[in-house]
């Protein structure tokens, strides 16, 4: 089977990852281009192939077969709507839009489309570790999950960082890769503030009747931790921790952690990128894979959770219709 022409928009930290992987790592696919409005950035990322600074132009490129969507926030929904005008397979980075409402209006445009073109960038549900939790719970030899707890720490939140962003920024892959390892949908969520305000712990609730709680810790300085365990009715599934080496000296062991979330999830990066471009070669998306409507839900969920962290009060979580 040919090679597809992946066309990356966003030549930043993960668009640049991103266009390294398709160059480097994934079979099936080479980089037809990288477009960025800093040149130079672009440039770089490219590693000597095709630049361009506008993003449509790159979309309606005919060597572009597949975009890759790493660039701002707000430019995604616009991004996006584009790519299914063009018929092209799209794998955005989350989140897929900035409101509620531009998903909607991705999720519609799909639809009429007729085929599943979108993929959201939720790279956890292809992280071996937690692939591995959900075959054993998925097994149910443990009996069902009663609590998932999870963690998620980063070193430090940069200057510019707000509370809001530590739901749409953190949380929001736990939102996601809970409900896919739950198989539920959640039902209402209580935020719990430490008295310092970071970290802050969330209970969510759902719909199978177990609980996830997730405490978000932005300042944690030892180290980049995403960590879950699920206790369950006859045992407990717990994620090792993620240093790939342990270092033994005076009477003691010690276990690193890498400074950002990049190193934790390279290997999820490469699977998730690999699978998309397998699916666009076969026809057939990766079932696992996060949908347009699956990124609406997590855009959804963590405006209400936002809006949960003003009145510090249980609150009952809702999605809108699904259009036909």
């Amino acid at each position: 089977m040919r090679s597809i022409g992946v066309g990356v928009i966003g030549a930043g930290v993960m668009g640049a990852e991103h266009a390294r992987l398709i160059a480097c790592e994934v079979s099936g696919a080479h980089l037809a281009a990288v477009a960025d409005a800093d040149l130079a950035r672009a440039e770089a990322a490219a590693q000597g192939g095709r630049t361009m600074a506008d993003p449509e132009a790159l979309i309606a490129d005919p060597a572009v077969e597949a975009v890759l969507v790493a660039s701002p926030d707000a430019t995604h929904q616009r991004l996006v709507l584009a790519a299914i005008a063009a018929g092209k397979p799209v794998l955005c980075e989350k989140p897929l839009a900035v409101s509620t409402d531009e998903c909607l209006e991705i999720v519609a445009a799909e639809a009429r489309a007729g085929r599943r073109l979108v993929q959201t960038g939720f790279n956890r549900r292809f992280d071996p570790a937690y692939r591995e939790m959900k075959a054993i719970m998925d097994d149910e030899a443990l009996g069902g999950v009663r609590i998932l707890h999870c963690q998620h720490r980063n070193v430090a939140a940069p200057a510019w960082f707000t509370g809001a962003m530590a739901v749409t920024n953190s949380l929001v892959h736990e939102i996601d890769i809970c409900r896919w390892l739950l198989s539920t949908e959640y039902s209402a969520v209580t935020v719990i503030p430490s008295p310092a305000g970071d970290p802050v712990l969330f209970v969510f609730e759902t719909e199978a009747g177990s609980l996830v709680s997730v405490e978000v810790f932005m300042n944690a300085a030892y180290g980049y931790h995403v960590h879950a365990e699920a206790v369950c009715v006859k045992g407990t599934i717990a994620m090792a921790h993620p240093a790939p080496i342990r270092i033994r000296r005076d009477g003691a062991q010690e276990g690193r952690f890498p400074e950002n979330w990049i190193p934790r999830f390279r290997d999820a990066y490469r699977i998730q990128n690999q699978a998309w471009v397998d699916g666009i070669r076969a026809g057939t998306p990766p079932a696992d894979g996060s949908t347009a409507w699956d990124g609406l839900v997590a855009t959804c969920l963590a405006d209400q959770v936002v809006a949960a962290m003003a009145t510090r009060q249980r609150i009952p979580l809702t999605l809108p219709p699904r259009p036909c």
